[in-house]
């Protein structure tokens, strides 16, 4: 069902740009940028529009391989875009390690043993 999403969202984006972005982002500061470079031309309008889609579809894929870095994306200012759709970003949690005896405490210099990063 995601490929038929995919594709509607796409095509269209190809129609009406402003309409695809409002789609992904929302109502916002991407959703004027992109009217504004519409009208001044068509093809500035599909380009911003297009990036916005790759940087959403590629977010959601990292996000859901669990590669994602967290670095912004440049130009992009909507979090759903920023955030592959997602409202929270599932973290890792850290899992204490069994050791030796004495192991998760900090020594003298600052090495931390028991736990992993």
């Amino acid at each position: 069902m995601g490929f038929v999403k995919t594709i509607l969202l796409i095509v269209v984006t190809i129609f009406v740009p402003p309409l695809g972005v409002f789609l992904i982002a929302g109502c916002g500061v991407d959703l004027l940028i992109n009217i504004l470079l519409t009208i001044l031309g068509y093809l500035p309008g599909h380009i911003h529009a297009f990036y916005l889609e790759y940087i959403y579809f590629k977010r959601k894929d990292e996000i859901r391989a669990g590669i994602y870095d967290g670095r912004s994306a440049p130009g992009v200012y909507s979090e759903r875009v920023q955030r592959g759709g997602r409202h929270r970003i599932p973290t890792q949690q850290t899992q204490p390690v069994s050791g030796p005896p004495g192991a998760g405490y900090v020594d003298a210099r600052g090495t931390e043993y028991g736990t992993v990063r």
